[in-house]
């Protein structure tokens, strides 16, 4: 069969002796089972292998493929410039994807390249692929900001060109799972790193992809996993065949999971198709998701899709609303999300209109037209949109950074007329420090110049 089957691997630095210096012992399994799964590659024999690393140029909006005749690097960044991998593009397979992603509608092409040289989620699972033995050309992809499913349609894409130009091709998927399983670790703990890990080795273990597909976007983001959309693309390119599943290693010794798995194919199988019940699940999710909104969340959707659809604002609040929504004023923000990715955000830290629920009005429309970091929505997105609204207390200075916590007070930085804000419990911001960064950079202040900082509590309704 064109597609032979695919390999999941980690890529951390420490596992190659020449940076490890003897650390790579202490993940000793992780390099046993990355050898032992090399080796299981060499026997298939392919004549391509399609490798996909979230360390690839990754952009929001596009699809990345490496242009070129080949490429290569090493592990200088690393301490070890010895280690070094050329390789070869497969040309022809290459243009064929390109070709079949885009008449799919995928953003995808060879555009965009700031950096040739080969990354180190390239590089270490081909150090070891080399030693076996496998030493053909490649394809490489980078990951993207789009959905599960535009991932795994990008791997249907793969398998289909494949099959096209008559390749035998394995599949390699580079990625760490959560970076949050230790409090000693380098990322610190999230009660969420461990729940991820055993989601993913199970449905590795099980090859149940769809779990790849329809895991909770925030909890993945509070994991801090790295290489859930290269399995999502590795789904699409075994769509619609049959694997053994083999995890072979998983360990977090370092506070970052990393787990070796092999999915050789055995045969067709039409019952494994995922698309058609991920896009089920994401329907599904977004429809309890919509009948569990609050007036609150449910005033911003209004707002927002009358002036996408319209382009006017609401001229009248909606009758009914509760007292809280009219009676008094707050400061609000509203935050738009697309498949668990920040879409828009826009607030006031103090009230600008008469009550809440026209906060929420006018925030709602900026947050979709006016946040410079997107472009204005559009009528094809309201149906896939998540909301959420936060309503802002009073803030009130703090003398230390130890009065803070990221899960229950937001910032406000302030020097001279500058002023960054960040709520709170945030995906992906865990620390006080973290949360005080990421403030000031939003309010221009250097890093070392003095400033004040308040913190404030929200009501968030979802």
């Amino acid at each position: 069969m064109p597609m032979l089957g695919a390999i999941l691997t980690p890529h951390p630095p420490v596992l190659l002796p020449e940076v490890g210096r003897g650390r790579e012992q202490e993940i000793g399994a992780t390099g046993r089972a990355m050898a032992a799964a090399a080796e299981e590659v060499a026997r298939w024999k392919p004549d391509v292998l399609i490798v996909a690393s979230p360390h690839t140029i990754l952009y929001g909006d596009y699809f990345h493929i490496s242009p070129g005749s080949g490429a290569a690097g090493d592990m200088s960044a690393f301490g070890a410039p010895q280690v070094r991998v050329e390789v070869r593009y497969d040309i022809p397979l290459r243009n064929e994807i390109v070709s079949r992603a885009q008449a799919a509608g995928l953003e995808a092409g060879t555009l965009g390249q700031r950096d040739p040289s080969l990354d180190h989620g390239v590089l270490i699972p081909l150090y070891f692929l080399r030693k076996a033995g496998v030493s053909c050309p490649i394809v490489r992809l980078g990951l993207s900001g789009f959905s599960p499913l535009a991932h795994y349609r990008l791997g249907q894409c793969v398998a289909g060109a494949v099959e096209s130009v008559g390749r035998r091709a394995v599949f390699v998927a580079s990625g760490d799972l959560s970076h949050k399983l230790k409090s000693d670790g380098p990322y610190g703990f999230a009660p969420e790193g461990p729940v991820f890990d055993d989601a993913v080795t199970q449905a590795m273990a099980s090859g149940d992809f769809l779990r790849f597909l329809t895991m909770d976007p925030s909890l993945c983001e509070r994991a801090g996993e790295c290489g859930l959309r290269s399995f999502q693309m590795m789904a699409g390119a075994l769509d619609g065949l049959a694997v053994a599943p083999r995890l072979l290693s998983h360990e977090g010794t370092f506070g970052v999971g990393y787990a070796v798995a092999l999915f050789p194919v055995t045969d067709r199988d039409e019952s494994r198709r995922f698309a058609a019940a991920c896009e089920q699940a994401q329907r599904d999710r977004l429809h309890q998701r919509r009948a569990n909104e609050d007036p609150w969340v449910q005033l911003a959707r209004l707002s927002l899709e009358t002036y996408v659809r319209t382009g006017k604002r609401l001229d009248r609040l909606p009758d009914g609303l509760p007292q809280a929504l009219t009676g008094q004023a707050a400061g609000a923000f509203v935050s738009l999300h697309i498949n668990g990715r920040l879409r828009g955000c826009i607030g006031t830290i103090a009230p600008t209109q008469e009550n809440v629920a026209w906060e929420i009005v006018c925030n709602a429309v900026s947050a979709c037209s006016r946040d410079p970091r997107f472009p204005p929505v559009g009528a094809d997105e309201l149906d896939a949109l998540e909301y959420s609204v936060d309503v802002l207390g009073r803030p009130e200075a703090v003398d230390s950074p130890d009065q803070l916590d990221p899960r229950q007070y937001g910032v406000i930085v302030s020097c001279g007329q500058r002023r960054g804000l960040l709520l709170p419990d945030l995906d992906g911001v865990d620390t006080v420090e973290e949360q005080l960064d990421i403030a000031r950079q939003k309010g221009g202040i250097h890093a070392g110049e003095p400033y004040q900082i308040q913190r404030f509590k929200v009501v968030r309704h979802l």
